[in-house]
């Protein structure tokens, strides 16, 4: 963050790919040579988890903080890795180029992988990668494997509903279901090594061209996933292992009767007791993801929104304070050279500000936000922008330039926007006058979202928070980044400093 820099938001699933949805394949090194081209420094993406159809595909509801979705497993990448032939994958179906279908998408690839596993299962035992992957990460690689073969194996039901013995994880269960599942676990594992092999390839070519990975940690976990199953002690449940309190955050920007997420809130007593040992384990397995990372809903760290698990709506909600200081001073010290941007965006209040300070945490900027009545003295208007920042024209979770121009600011705000550009703009080129501004502003470094550099519009914007179906499906097409568009791109990241 000491130099002037910009880079890209486009996540994995949203990369070009014959296959139905992104991948570590040739499309996702083409886009680091695009953000090298183009003098980028960053690609920014969201999280790397495992997700499923029952959670909205969302990356950032998962049955584990630590596995990865082997949706965005590249079938070319496993023939050139040995795992299949290249005539296993020349018969595949017609996949939609522009959404991620998630249902044909997993029917096709799961197949694929019951076929790699079959081809490989002899081999795994004396597979030295293999087993020593299965070492390294087996304090969450057991529990995980055991825990997706256990939800197959109970079709889908909930931890909390699977015989008591397992629920409560005695060791008489756990032991004896190990072995009647070891098939099963085995292929989840098999599954996990080809993932973060495949990663591992990817984020080491970007290093060589000097592509820094930017990668974003949700603050919370799924109740079902395999993380809070073997670590029931450190969120809040009750003596049935049921969610006491769950997280959200109260009515905002984006909801009138705020945010129910549904999480478990932590037991922060536990974790500072036990020296925030599951924390720090998550944060080291990031590290070796990504160069730098966003901390997701940096507030819940200082204060965070608690819900009684029986609301239906986050209306009825307290704010309880959690332990930041004594959280990151342990943090830091082990890790003294953690490089963290913090998600202070919606109510953010002095105490989530002081810690921020304290620390030298980035925040965010976005400039979708900067062109409301308080315009002057707005803090995302780019003559309000600090040299520790991250400026967004807008994120994930925002309208694309386009459509926030045509379907959200009203005709005051196109009067104020128009006024700050000092002139008026269409919806044709909305789009980079605000890429412009980002490129101007002081801020340390800038972060466009693909669909704003292509002027895409409403249609395609990632995610839209609070609606259930629709979000997380958008793909970029190869022949979107024309000549034009990389010269435009470049010249503007060298004449604002940021090449």
């Amino acid at each position: 963050m000491q130099k002037r820099s910009s880079g890209i938001l486009l996540h994995i699933t949203s990369l070009p790919s014959p296959y139905g949805i992104g991948d570590f394949g040739s499309e996702a090194y083409k886009f680091a040579d695009f953000l090298a081209e183009t003098h980028q420094r960053f690609w920014q993406i969201l999280p790397l988890n495992l997700t499923c159809a029952a959670y909205g595909n969302s990356p950032y509801s998962s049955f584990s903080a630590f596995a990865g979705s082997h949706l965005m497993i590249s079938p070319e990448r496993m023939v050139k890795d040995g795992f299949l032939l290249k005539a296993d994958i020349q018969s595949f179906p017609e996949f939609h180029k522009k959404m991620v279908d998630y249902t044909a998408v997993t029917k096709y690839k799961e197949k694929l992988f019951r076929l790699a596993y079959k081809k490989n299962i002899d081999n795994l035992t004396n597979h030295h990668d293999f087993q020593k992957f299965c070492n390294e990460n087996s304090h969450w690689l057991n529990d995980f494997s055991l825990f997706i073969s256990l939800k197959k194996h109970f079709k889908g039901a909930e931890w909390s509903h699977w015989p008591n013995e397992l629920r409560d994880r005695q060791e008489s269960a756990i032991k004896e279901w190990t072995e009647n599942l070891r098939d099963h676990i085995l292929h989840e594992k098999f599954l996990q090594y080809i993932f973060f092999n495949q990663w591992y390839s990817l984020k080491n070519y970007c290093d060589s061209i000097n592509i820094k990975i930017f990668g974003d940690i949700p603050i919370y976990v799924n109740y079902d996933s395999s993380d809070v199953w073997a670590h029931p002690d450190i969120f809040s449940l009750d003596r049935d292992k049921r969610p006491v309190f769950v997280s959200g955050v109260p009515p905002d920007y984006f909801s009138t009767t705020g945010q129910l997420w549904g999480h478990p809130v932590y037991n922060w007593d536990i974790l500072k007791k036990s020296g925030y040992a599951w924390w720090i384990r998550r944060i080291e397995h990031n590290l070796k993801l990504f160069h730098l990372f966003r901390l997701d809903h940096f507030r819940g760290f200082v204060g965070y929104w608690e819900v009684p698990a029986s609301e239906k709506t986050a209306i009825n909600g307290k704010w309880v304070k959690a332990p930041a200081e004594d959280f990151f001073k342990t943090i830091l010290k082990i890790f003294p050279h953690i490089s963290i941007i913090a998600e202070d965006l919606g109510v953010i209040t002095p105490d989530v500000k002081e810690i921020m300070k304290k620390f030298g945490f980035p925040g965010m900027k976005v400039l979708l936000f900067a062109f409301s009545e308080d315009l002057p003295t707005n803090p995302y208007a780019p003559h309000n922008h600090i040299n520790n920042c991250v400026v967004y024209t807008g994120t994930h979770d925002n309208n694309t330039i386009k459509g926030w121009f045509k379907r959200e600011l009203d005709h005051e705000g196109k009067k104020r926007l128009f006024e700050y550009l000092g002139r008026e703009v269409s919806d044709k080129t909305v789009h980079w006058e605000l890429i412009r501004l980002a490129m101007m502003s002081v801020a340390d470094m800038v972060i466009i979202p693909m669909q704003d550099i292509l002027g895409l519009g409403e249609t395609d914007r990632m995610n839209l928070p609070a609606s259930t179906s629709g979000n997380w499906e958008w793909r970029l097409t190869s022949d979107q980044i024309s000549p034009s568009l990389i010269k435009k791109l470049t010249e503007m990241t060298r004449i604002h400093g940021r090449g």
